[in-house]
């Protein structure tokens, strides 16, 4: 006998054209919502890159610190387990900025022995960096015989030119008040700096050595002339008007200059132009070692230098490279003691300070 089966009606849904309308109505506003926001966002992010340098030096920062911990940690492999460090010591009054450390041979510690002191200020384009990220490299150089203090300054846009030459320049009087905890020969002074380190300590060498040009710069010098006794200048900016600020690198050479200088006009800005150190050497510069890269974008700057340097008949001890050089050399290549290069560079600058000190 068959069975019969019982089949129930299932009674499905008709769609409701109105009720998707009104779902498709609500998806539609919340995009022209989203799109609204967005679009917002995106004009208050490009004002804020338009009417400040602050957000793009805080991305250079970023990229630089990065870089500048990295450089350091490959330097370790280098630095011998004779040299000591003092602690950071605060070398201007009610200025948590201006900060210094000294590296010596492990020798001269639980004495009052005094060497040879190369000041050195760190680069980072004026708005980065700190004595920290090249410590290991300012270890390498004491090391062989010499005090090293890097100095510490106040970082753009938070901080305007010329605040880090002040700053500078209230360090060797620092230095000279404490050299004996510092183990610093007061009489014996380099000024040393890498990128925008080097154009600060170019410039303090400048004002401590040319009156004319310290009182343009409203700025006394703390350091006689006679105790300072040599420059080492590497891959630093020194004539503002030779960089390239429509190439490659323009964008970043804008951010940096509007940083430090406060203005986005900063080319035709009456208190940087005394930036351009380049166009007020005289014959009274001390000694100088200058070097940069082969496509370091500052390196017309350095042979500028050089050469303006040469014509007051300054000593100059330059290391500059062909443009067809192998392996091609980026800015700050000294500090990459992997390159027989940048051993190159080292061997050079210790030359150079053998030459203009005497150790005891």
């Amino acid at each position: 006998m068959a069975t019969k089966i019982s089949r129930k009606k299932t009674n499905v849904a008709k769609p409701n054209p109105a009720q998707h309308k009104d779902i498709w109505h609500k998806i539609g506003r919340w995009a022209v919502i989203i799109a609204s926001i967005l679009l917002l966002l995106g004009v208050i992010v490009y004002t804020a890159f338009q009417v400040s340098p602050w957000p793009k030096a805080l991305i250079i920062r970023h990229i630089f610190d990065d870089g500048g911990k990295k450089m350091n940690t490959a330097l370790q492999k280098y630095v011998p387990d004779t040299v000591a460090s003092s602690p950071k010591m605060q070398y201007r009054q009610d200025d948590k900025d201006a900060q210094l450390q000294a590296f010596y041979p492990s020798s001269l510690r639980q004495t009052e022995k005094s060497l040879p002191t190369i000041v050195w200020i760190h680069g980072g384009a004026w708005i980065a960096g700190s004595t920290e990220s090249i410590s290991n490299y300012l270890r390498i150089v004491a090391s062989h015989g010499y005090t090293v203090i890097g100095i510490d300054y106040s970082l753009a846009p938070g901080s305007r030119y010329p605040k880090p030459i002040v700053q500078s320049n209230a360090a060797l009087q620092y230095i000279q008040d404490n050299a004996k905890k510092l183990h610093a020969d007061p009489n014996q002074i380099i000024l040393a700096g890498d990128s925008a380190g080097s154009q600060i300590a170019a410039q303090l060498a400048a004002l401590t050595t040319d009156e004319q040009y310290a009182r343009e710069l409203a700025i006394q010098p703390t350091l006689a002339a006679s105790k300072l006794k040599g420059a080492v200048l590497n891959c630093g900016a020194y004539d503002l008007a030779l960089a390239d600020y429509n190439g490659p690198s323009g964008d970043f050479l804008r951010t940096v200059l509007w940083s430090y200088s406060g203005t986005k006009h900063f080319l035709t800005d009456p208190q940087l132009k005394l930036a351009s150190v380049a166009k007020y050497v005289t014959s009274s510069y001390p000694p100088t070692f200058i070097t940069a890269g082969n496509i370091d974008p500052l390196e017309p700057q350095s042979r500028s230098m050089a050469t303006n340097l040469q014509k007051q008949g300054v000593e100059v001890d330059s290391l500059f490279y062909a443009q067809d050089h192998q392996p091609q050399l980026p800015h700050e290549y000294q500090f990459n003691l992997d390159n027989n290069d940048g051993e190159r560079a080292l061997s050079r600058i210790l030359a150079f300070l053998q030459k203009h000190t005497i150790q005891p």
